[in-house]
């Protein structure tokens, strides 16, 4: 028996996916805290979603270079580096006073720090440990497992709010990420086995195929439009609601519920993606999406609209990830699938930080969110329609085979 033979792809799915639960589960929290640090600190709304605008901007841009290193000298060690920025982030936020304190901590460092411990660092360990049958599943479990986390770790996360402070609850969230480090030992892979029986390519091959193919461009502007639907739902929900005289509960309940439905959800739209065509299935979850928000607003509004709203959009929340990664998977591989989601997932969180940061803009100036949701519906139907014409045939490689 091997040192490394309890690395089982049962031990990497289950020690990946509750990475993926702490390190998402914590992210989702932000949201929370809009509302009272705003309020604490004298700040408008844009300047808090500035922040955490440059947050997701920070996580986007970082995901590429942190995915080529992940396949290149393994994923652990990302992991590990990631879960330290992002502790120092949390507790460097938790002593802000100012808009550019929270922009140099909740933005630059947690952003930085999230692309070290994200979907595309995760979803290549796995996606390489599954064979192609079983792998858009295991990436739909790993995506649920992310979801966990935000409806575990949303009312943990108001709890502490409501019972130490906002300044505390960080600390304690902070102390919260380091559970990562021990989990990360899961998913050192054995990398000279895996390069007997790969196909021979560089990174910059890699890149330049997948620039080049139109399928991947339009996945990666589909994805656009998820982050900055997704994104301004997150943060700009719960103070939505109080705007509407509803309780800061209600907000919580509903992304909690959110969460809970994106369990199933990334599950199922995982487990479709391995039997019917994937981009079939993006395009109707992106229409989909589009229509459960133009009801929502069009409805009158009531705590159980909330939950309604927030269930149905649970269930379509990250179903595209383990879609995306799996559809990328499919078409060129999965040696430098790290990469090449992270390039992808640039893409989400450019849409994420225009969600977070116009849906802060368009409030202070407007005193409304009406414009933001009317766009998150038409922009839903763009995405739906861009993923339609995706060449998604497999390409053929010559596997090289052990001497």
């Amino acid at each position: 028996m091997t040192e490394k033979s309890w690395r089982t792809p049962t031990v990497i799915l289950i020690c990946g996916g509750m990475i993926l639960t702490i390190a998402l589960g914590v992210r989702h929290n932000f949201g929370l805290y809009l509302q009272p640090i705003t309020t604490d600190l004298g700040i408008g709304r844009e300047t808090f979603a500035f922040a955490i605008a440059i947050q997701n901007l920070l996580y986007g841009i970082s995901q590429p270079i942190t995915g080529l290193i992940a396949d290149k000298f393994g994923a652990a060690r990302v992991l590990i580096g990631g879960s330290l920025l992002y502790a120092t982030g949390l507790f460097l936020m938790s002593m802000s006073t100012t808009g550019m304190d929270l922009t140099l901590s909740a933005g630059l460092l947690i952003g930085a720090s999230l692309g070290c411990s994200g979907f595309s660092i995760v979803f290549g360990v796995i996606g390489r440990s599954f064979p192609p049958e079983k792998r858009s599943v295991a990436l739909g479990f790993a995506g649920a497992a992310g979801s966990l986390g935000q409806f575990a770790l949303l009312p943990y996360g108001q709890w502490l709010i409501n019972h130490v402070g906002w300044m505390q609850a960080l600390v304690i969230l902070a102390l919260t990420v380091l559970i990562i480090i021990p989990l990360s030992s899961a998913l050192v892979e054995d990398r000279s086995t895996q390069a007997l029986h790969t196909f021979k390519q560089s990174a910059r091959e890699a890149l330049r195929e997948a620039s080049a193919h139109r399928g991947y461009i339009l996945l990666c502007l589909g994805y656009t439009v998820c982050g900055f639907q997704l994104l301004f739902i997150a943060v700009h929900f719960p103070a939505y609601l109080i705007d509407q005289h509803m309780t800061p509960e209600t907000g919580m309940k509903g992304l909690a519920l959110i969460g809970f439905f994106n369990m199933i959800g990334s599950y199922v739209w995982g487990w479709l993606g391995g039997r019917y065509t994937k981009k079939y299935l993006l395009s109707s979850l992106y229409l989909t999406r589009s229509i459960a928000i133009a009801l929502f607003i069009s409805m009158p509004l009531s705590p159980l609209s909330v939950y309604l709203f927030s269930a149905t959009i649970g269930f379509l929340w990250l179903g595209t990830v383990p879609l995306t990664s799996g559809l990328i998977a499919h078409v060129f591989g999965v040696r430098y699938l790290s990469t090449l989601t992270g390039i992808a997932f640039l893409f989400h969180q450019l849409g994420s930080f225009a969600g977070v940061w116009i849906g802060g803009y368009v409030f202070d100036r407007m005193g409304t969110y009406t414009p933001m949701w009317l766009l998150t519906v038409g922009m839903g139907i763009v995405a739906a329609l861009l993923n339609l014409p995706v060449d998604d045939r497999q390409i053929e490689r010559i596997q090289l085979k052990p001497s």
